[in-house]
């Protein structure tokens, strides 16, 4: 794809398999380059399927003083913690997605109000979600009660066919009604229709006073195509799926090699 028309004023970027390394730690080298970007004079906010609590932690190492877009785009909070967006699930589609996903037999977690609500403790991803979003759960018996102001539905399973089978499922299903994709190989994430990453990148350079053809997105996963297809330069992480790398007009090496780093010294700063 061409190169952009116009500089590089903002970057957004996701955080799970892009920002942070596989252990959900900042590497040195992308702490210096968020600083480079910030000499520069170039903004960098996150968009994330994580709740905006599990962004709380990436502020100080990088300076983030810009608005911050959790449940990707499903809420949207500005430096001061106010909330500037939200946008939740309409019920019907999230009673649907709830039960497609419990009759495929996959874990199912609800985040409402505030909450992480699940039925399985023993689930084998929650060790890893709960590094990732600084947050607890909290087991119920039956979340019928839970589903009426929900920012997120997730399944989440190590079988990884059968997380393709249910994304395409749901897409048939409630397409129309609320966003469905995988945010990982073993996630798949049911959101708003407006809670999608285009839809928060174009709402992050709108409170920051940026045209989208003067933002560079950086993604690796197809939940982050969105947002790679409206932005001014689009670049994915050597980790990301073929399908979006296919759609984008750079790729960086991986995230645990310094890809972030690297895409912002060769494709941004440069």
């Amino acid at each position: 794809m061409p190169a952009p028309a116009r500089p590089i004023r903002l970057v957004v970027t996701d955080v799970d398999g892009t920002l942070v390394r596989h252990d959900r730690t900042l590497a040195p080298s992308t702490i210096a380059a968020a600083a480079r970007l910030r000499a520069a004079g170039v903004r960098l906010a996150v968009v994330s399927s994580r709740p905006v609590g599990g962004l709380e932690v990436l502020r100080r190492p990088l300076g983030l003083d810009t608005p911050r877009a959790g449940f990707n785009g499903g809420e949207i909070v500005g430096a001061d913690d106010a909330v500037l967006e939200e946008h939740t699930i309409p019920d019907a589609a999230c009673r649907e997605a709830v039960a497609h996903l419990e009759r495929a037999g996959v874990d199912v977690w609800v985040f409402a109000g505030g909450e992480w609500l699940l039925k399985n403790p023993d689930a084998t991803y929650i060790a890893r979600e709960k590094l990732s979003i600084s947050m607890d759960w909290r087991q119920v018996d039956d979340f019928s009660p839970h589903l009426a102001h929900v920012h997120k539905v997730m399944g989440a399973s190590a079988d990884f066919a059968l997380m393709g089978r249910l994304e395409a499922e749901l897409r048939g299903s409630i397409g129309a009604a609320a966003m469905v994709a995988r945010s990982q190989s073993y996630y798949l994430d049911i959101t708003h229709t407006q809670a999608n990453k285009g839809t928060a990148a174009l709402s992050l350079a709108r409170l920051l006073g940026v045209a989208a053809e003067e933002m560079a997105c950086i993604g690796d996963m197809p939940n982050d195509l969105p947002m790679l297809d409206i932005a001014g330069f689009s670049i994915a992480m050597g980790n990301a799926t073929d399908e979006v790398k296919a759609r984008v007009h750079a790729v960086t090496a991986d995230n645990d090699s310094d890809g972030w780093a690297l895409a912002i010294e060769k494709f941004v700063l440069a």
